[in-house]
């Protein structure tokens, strides 16, 4: 099925995947021609820097299958999971392959240089002695150049490792900022909360300061309204004749010797 019907990332992806694949076998074929081992550590380590990139795309098609699946039908979406798969074991190929290379390499240098007995190293002073002082030259800065590789490897590794020590530092900062930030702000909360238990309190006490002062000033006009009533009913009762206000008149008292 061709996917640019389905999608044009797709294809796309699927182009790339494809073109890596080429050079992948076209490289493995070129690296079963080389002898030197130096040259063949240099060819495998581009081969692996291409599988590292068609992981990437591998992962990118998988992103893509996966935001289109609604939009397809059952079908479609099976057809392009098995080209997944047929793309991950094909990788898987190449990796076993370049693993296959990696030991072989490793195993002819150690037969050249690092021989595990006395056998091998007189067959590498025999090597050398036979070898001119034009060879030994060449030999010895092939050694360097191989040294310098591994040297840079080395600072190249270094360097990802302090920035990635970096990088974690400033995460572990900003999260403690935050996390202080979030112990404070549950601070301001806990006491704002005390102070509006303290408010809800003491308007507690006042309101209920308040239902008794009004409590007793209800009291208060029920007596004077009872009162008043009284005196209207009967005016003549003596219980409230000393009340200001609601007493009856005093008769005028004239004096004694007025009547003289």
């Amino acid at each position: 099925m061709d996917l640019s019907l389905i999608s044009d990332e797709l294809a796309e992806i699927d182009g790339q995947i494809a073109d890596i694949f080429r050079a992948l076998s076209n490289g493995f074929q070129k690296l079963e021609k080389i002898k030197d081992p130096s040259r063949q550590s240099r060819q495998l380590e581009d081969l692996t820097d291409k599988m590292r990139d068609c992981k990437r795309l591998i992962k990118e098609f998988d992103r893509e299958v996966k935001s289109l699946e609604d939009s397809h039908d059952r079908e479609t979406n099976k057809m392009l999971n098995e080209k997944k798969h047929s793309q991950i074991k094909e990788l898987n190929s190449y990796v076993a392959l370049k693993k296959q290379y990696a030991t072989d390499i490793d195993n002819k240098r150690n037969e050249l240089f690092d021989g595990p007995d006395q056998g091998y190293a007189e067959d590498n002073v025999l090597l050398a002695s036979t070898m001119s002082n034009e060879q030994l030259v060449d030999k010895g800065n092939q050694m360097m150049d191989e040294t310098d590789q591994a040297i840079e490897r080395g600072k190249k590794i270094i360097h990802e490792t302090i920035n990635v020590g970096t990088e974690t530092a400033a995460t572990l900062k900003a999260h403690t900022e935050q996390m202080s930030r979030v112990v404070n702000e549950l601070d301001s909360i806990h006491f704002s909360m005390k102070k509006a238990s303290q408010l809800v309190k003491e308007l507690g006490r006042q309101i209920a300061t308040d239902k008794c002062f009004m409590g007793l000033l209800f009291l208060i006009v029920i007596g004077v309204i009872t009162i008043i009533i009284i005196k209207l009913v009967n005016p003549n009762n003596e219980d409230i004749r000393d009340i200001p206000g609601l007493a009856p008149p005093v008769m005028n008292r004239r004096l004694l010797w007025n009547h003289s």
